[in-house]
């Protein structure tokens, strides 16, 4: 008598969206977490005006040059396998940050966080669709995804400025450690296995390609705060470019890419992806340089410019959550236009600051750019996966966040130029305060301007979408008659 078969490993849905969901938003504290203490942990680390700016690229080089090989690689050797290692090596990065004993290791721990993020953002969505099948339940599911996102951007600001605070620095990193490592042993016990039918050939050229591209290209944006015409700038954004441009080329030619382009060819496929670059450029680079500002034209402390950005990261989770009610009238794409409006329109309600202003004046912008970006959130987490075939969700989810992430490093190069740009019209902090007011109201614009290109893209995707249906309409008779001959 042949041995009855293994039961397949049970499915919960309940399970895989919270341990997804608060992995993700610990992955965002951990990257957001320095950005009011900024100052303070790079003095307490030793690292120079440089080394500052690479406490938050550090972790960029490694989120962005690994997610699409770490979505490919999920979806190809098992999403659980992959997210589980990912919360281990973030464990791991979060520990020997905090046992760091000087700024060369406590960087190189940054980086390797960034890797470990990457191995757990890429297959979370595809985790996810697994678990949870199409329909309502799934579109609650993404909603509850994007909400995590903006619920860490949220907490990391406070979160570092207070145990910064109390504990100091290496506070920070080590209670961040703990809570990932019980993490990782959640999602070991509860998450089921899943990957596609039928795992795909290395891309080792794309992979190298990749890294190396957008390594060089998040490097050369990072070291050109401190002055654009420097050669090694210029000689890492050409290259980065460069790499990139020959990851398509690899891309195309080999038989089974990391990347599809012909994946480009879908309008959805665009809206998620390109819809995904300009919220990194127009509102996550900004976003994330705006406590500094704060700091810089308002006097706030750490802790309070972290409050005051809470506003906005807040009310996205608040809107993400409840994104799952315009799924039924509005489709993704829609919604990710509208999503971008409203952040334009919020950025747009943040000109006019000044050092007599208070934190109150910025209240009415942040609120309309926090719904916006919890609407746009639950809408790009729907279209990372339904803009790919499901044994791809991982991928999907891989080149949405690289183009987040990519989008990001380049708003925040763009944002710290642009509000740089004003010079003191005399000594002291308050002309120092009206130049950099000044310089915070031209990136004001420029990202309010940044959110409406990026609209119009994803109107331009809707309106191609909805072409695509009249055709297919259109052809669905004929091809019934041919059937029927």
């Amino acid at each position: 008598m042949s041995p009855a078969p293994p039961h397949p490993a049970p499915v919960r849905p309940g399970a895989t969206l919270l341990v997804t969901a608060l992995t993700t938003a610990l992955v965002t504290v951990a990257y957001t977490a320095p950005t009011a203490s900024l100052a303070a942990t790079a003095e307490a680390a030793h690292l120079g005006a440089s080394g500052r700016t690479w406490i938050l690229t550090g972790t960029l080089v490694g989120i962005s040059a690994l997610l699409l090989t770490a979505g490919s690689a999920a979806d190809d050797h098992g999403r659980k396998r992959v997210f589980t290692v990912g919360v281990a090596v973030f464990a791991a990065a979060e520990a020997l940050a905090a046992l760091a004993p000087g700024g060369t290791v406590y960087l190189a721990a940054r980086v390797l966080l960034g890797a470990g993020s990457a191995a757990i953002l890429a297959p979370a969505l595809g985790l996810i669709s697994h678990a949870v099948p199409p329909g309502p339940a799934r579109i609650r599911a993404l909603g509850g995804w994007g909400a995590a996102v903006g619920l860490g951007i949220a907490v990391g600001p406070v979160y570092g400025a207070l145990v910064e605070q109390w504990a100091g620095w290496r506070a920070v990193n080590g209670g961040l450690a703990v809570v990932s490592a019980a993490l990782a042993a959640v999602a070991s016990a509860v998450l089921t296995e899943s990957r596609a039918d039928r795992p795909r050939a290395l891309d080792p050229y794309g992979v190298l390609t990749l890294a190396a591209g957008t390594s060089c290209l998040i490097a050369g944006l990072a070291e050109g705060r401190s002055g654009w015409e420097q050669p090694v700038v210029l000689v890492l954004l050409a290259l980065g470019v460069l790499l990139l441009v020959l990851f398509a080329v690899v891309e195309a030619r080999v038989r089974e890419p990391m990347l599809d382009l012909a994946l480009f060819r879908s309008p959805g496929f665009i809206a998620a992806t390109g819809g995904a670059m300009f919220t990194g450029l127009s509102l996550v680079g900004f976003m994330s340089y705006l406590p500094a500002l704060l700091q810089g034209v308002l006097g706030l402390s750490g802790l309070a410019a972290g409050g005051v950005l809470a506003i906005w990261s807040g009310l996205s989770v608040v809107a993400a959550l409840q994104a799952r009610r315009l799924a039924a009238r509005l489709s993704a794409t829609t919604q990710v236009a509208l999503g971008l409006l409203a952040c334009g329109a919020g950025e747009a309600g943040l000109y006019g600051l000044g050092p007599d202003s208070t934190w109150v004046r910025l209240a009415p912008g942040l609120v309309v750019a926090g719904i916006g970006s919890g609407v746009l959130n639950a809408a790009l987490a729907r279209l990372a996966v339904s803009s790919v075939p499901p044994h791809r969700a991982a991928m999907g989810s891989g080149a949405n966040n690289t183009s987040r992430y990519l989008g990001s490093a380049l708003g925040v190069a763009v944002t710290v130029a642009v509000a740089a740009s004003s010079r003191p019209t005399g000594p002291g902090h308050e002309a120092a305060a009206r130049a950099l007011a000044a310089g915070t109201d031209r990136a004001v614009l420029v990202a309010a301007g940044l959110c409406l290109a990026g609209a119009l893209l994803a109107v331009a995707a809707r309106a191609a979408e909805a072409r695509a249906g009249a055709e297919a309409e259109a052809e669905a008779p004929a091809r019934e008659r041919v059937a029927a001959g």
